[in-house]
């Protein structure tokens, strides 16, 4: 196990080569919550110019929580996992109503906010109050598999109990917000997954895995199941004064909260032009005509699964009920330019851009 020794070196090592973020400079919980909710799923280089935005425009729980849901997902556009987003509007409120805009300090308070779970309540109280809890995420279970030489599937339940028995042990319990932060810059920047830079970490002459020449080999995940791909078709309808018309996603769809164009998945045998159609049945009971080809498809890659989102100029056929979204979100007319203003998935997105382009 690890020695006193050890951990000095590690932090010694961190605090000589760190990089410089905005949330190190603070120890501020809320700065640190934005941080740590934001490079969920995203890189340090993607996350930095969202954070200089959002801390500037909502400074604080009580600026995030009166804040409209809409402002919140547009400053957060381009992100993904918009849940992340309405989470923490939603956890902003929590931090506002229940413990008076005052961010909580206990362990149980923090993971009780909407969308905090346990290695973000684990950085917020290393970090900003000093508890030693140990935080493990996909850095931290690269240098622990490598370091003890766990070859066992990370995907297993058992063997992230085992990890986090490690990390548990590990921690520098005197400085656990630098020791954690540690941990996850050896595996961001040097116990990285190809070509780690062995000759520069602290835990070389006591690393499983660069002693015996297999860091290749951890950490062992199981293969993941192959993405299913879906053919998406959405209509770009016009009324009589050129402004097209968009509807908002549940809050709680995937997504939610975003705007779009309606549409939806094309079902089996269906035309791509018929899919554009029936969903403009559903979705606001109105009949439409679709022209027979896109203007535009676009590719895109979630999570689980991907999509090609096919756009069709579509146009309400005369007589037809004006449109309203049957599942009672808001619909609205838009000019193209003001297409902007609204948060759109990054699919979407790039169709509004292509249509603003026209108008110009």
């Amino acid at each position: 196990m690890a020695s006193d020794a050890d951990r000095n070196l590690l932090l010694e090592w961190y605090r000589r080569v760190r990089r410089d973020l905005p949330w190190r400079r603070t120890c501020d919980p809320y700065r640190i919550w934005i941080s740590e909710i934001m490079l969920q799923q995203t890189r340090v280089d993607q996350a930095l110019p969202y954070y200089d935005r959002f801390t500037a425009r909502f400074p604080d729980a009580d600026s995030l929580a009166r804040a409209d849901l809409d402002d919140v997902l547009r400053l957060w556009e381009g992100l993904g996992y918009y849940s992340r987003a309405r989470n923490m509007h939603k956890a902003a409120k929590q931090i506002v109503e229940v413990h008076n805009g005052r961010f909580p300090d206990t362990y149980d308070e923090v993971i009780s906010l909407q969308g905090i779970g346990p290695y973000t309540a684990a950085a917020i109280m290393s970090i900003a109050f000093g508890e030693p809890w140990p935080v493990v995420d996909g850095n931290v279970i690269r240098v622990i598999s490598r370091l003890y030489g766990i070859g066992e599937d990370v995907r297993l339940s058992l063997t992230q109990k085992e990890i986090a028995r490690h990390a548990t042990a590990l921690l520098d319990r005197s400085s656990p917000g630098d020791f954690n932060q540690a941990v996850m810059e050896l595996g961001a920047t040097v116990c990285t997954p190809a070509s780690p830079d062995c000759s520069s970490c602290p835990f070389q002459l006591r690393c499983h895995a660069h002693k015996n020449g297999a860091t290749g080999k951890y950490p062992y995940k199981s293969p993941a199941k192959k993405r299913p791909h879906h053919q998406i078709a959405v209509g770009v309808v016009r009324d009589e004064r050129g402004r097209l018309l968009i509807a908002r996603r549940p809050d709680n769809a995937m997504l939610g909260g975003l705007w779009e164009f309606p549409g939806g998945k094309q079902e089996d045998g269906e035309a791509l032009p018929d899919t554009v159609r029936r969903e403009l049945r559903e979705e606001l009971g109105v009949e439409a005509g679709v022209d027979q080809m896109p203007f535009q498809s676009v590719r895109h890659a979630y999570s689980h699964f991907t999509i090609t989102l096919h756009a069709f100029h579509a146009t309400l056929e005369h007589g037809s009920a004006p449109p309203v979204a049957q599942n009672g979100e808001p619909i609205r007319w838009v000019a193209a330019e003001e297409l902007v203003d609204y948060a759109f998935p990054k699919a979407n997105r790039k169709i509004t851009e292509t249509l603003m382009s026209a108008e110009k």
